[in-house]
């Protein structure tokens, strides 16, 4: 099954799909990932190259998606808002994030946009913790497993939410969510996701939510325990903003329209 074969066939039930990577030093992994995704299903695959030190470009090239290089690094969040305004000029009715590093299985993509699809939501949220054993089963470090339960847990009080999980990478969105949230006022770095999700709520966006399974190995992609705990001080901060803003105490432009 060749990569062009998949994306210039029709996407179905005449929406516009289009995959957007976030890619850094994915060059060992895009190839897979790419062979991954179900014939077919994307009108288009945009790759955002964060200035990777590695031939994540080259090898994209080749592979024959649309590649686009920053010339400096911008960092996750940055790299998100590139990949969601290409996909916007580009005409898409559904965008999705999906790394290149191998992390999150492809053959998930139908399910992760039929929410949308359907009329039933705007953003749709790739849940690990939706099956028992998941996380472990995938390999995901137990306390990445710890952080995560804590800060969804918070996340959902403070939200009023009830979701499984915050802080997936997977995720799909529906063109007039992003034509709606004003993501571009988010922050470069990793806290975009969780600012993203305070827009929904903000926004009155339905979300729902699908289980995934993940791979956690050597190539794939992960933040270091530093990076971690400054996301989760971060997205604490971002929680705080959300109730001063929804109280009317202290307005935050990231909520406005």
């Amino acid at each position: 099954m060749s990569t062009s074969a998949q994306i210039d066939e029709s996407p179905r039930d005449n929406a516009t799909i289009v995959i957007v990577m976030p890619a850094y030093n994915a060059a060992l992994t895009v190839a897979e990932t790419l062979a991954s995704i179900p014939a077919g299903f994307a009108a288009k695959v945009i790759l955002v190259d964060d200035k990777s030190r590695d031939d994540t470009v080259p090898v994209a090239k080749e592979l024959g998606v649309d590649v686009i290089p920053h010339p400096h690094n911008v960092g996750y969040g940055g790299n998100q808002k590139t990949c969601y305004m290409a996909a916007l000029r580009d005409g898409a009715d559904v965008v999705v994030m999906l790394h290149p590093d191998g992390q999150y299985d492809p053959e998930i993509l139908p399910a992760m946009v039929q929410p949308i699809l359907d009329g039933e939501a705007e953003m749709t949220l790739g849940s690990r913790f939706l099956q028992p054993g998941g996380p472990q089963a995938g390999g995901m470090p137990k306390y990445k497993i710890v952080a995560n339960r804590f800060l969804t847990t918070v996340e959902n009080y403070i939200l009023g939410t009830h979701y499984s999980e915050l802080h997936t990478g997977y995720r799909a969105y529906s063109r007039k969510f992003l034509e709606t949230v004003p993501f571009l006022r988010n922050s470069n770095d990793f806290v975009f996701d969780s600012q993203i999700i305070a827009q929904s709520r903000a926004f009155d966006m339905p979300v729902k939510e699908v289980p995934v399974q993940t791979k956690y190995f050597e190539e794939a992609s992960s933040t270091t325990l530093r990076q971690s705990v400054v996301y989760g001080l971060k997205t604490l901060s971002v929680m705080m903003r959300y109730r001063l803003h929804t109280s009317a105490r202290l307005k935050a432009a990231i909520f406005l329209p």
